[in-house]
């Protein structure tokens, strides 16, 4: 039981963190553009290679 005077104020301190560290990310706008971060994460960085070019023994084929 001398450990739960320990752990109890630990646990509160640490969910006290959590909720000033959720309240600071919602406030500097962390979350304003969802849709934009996601379409982001899956976009073509670069443009696709052209096709590779037909060698003279390929055309003969």
């Amino acid at each position: 039981m001398e450990v739960m005077v320990i752990l109890v104020p630990l646990a509160l301190a640490l969910g006290l963190l959590g909720l000033i560290a959720f309240l600071w990310s919602l406030k500097s706008g962390q979350y304003d553009d969802l849709d934009g971060a996601a379409w982001r994460a899956i976009a073509d960085d670069e443009p696709p290679l052209p096709p590779p070019a037909e060698t003279p023994a390929e055309k003969r084929g």
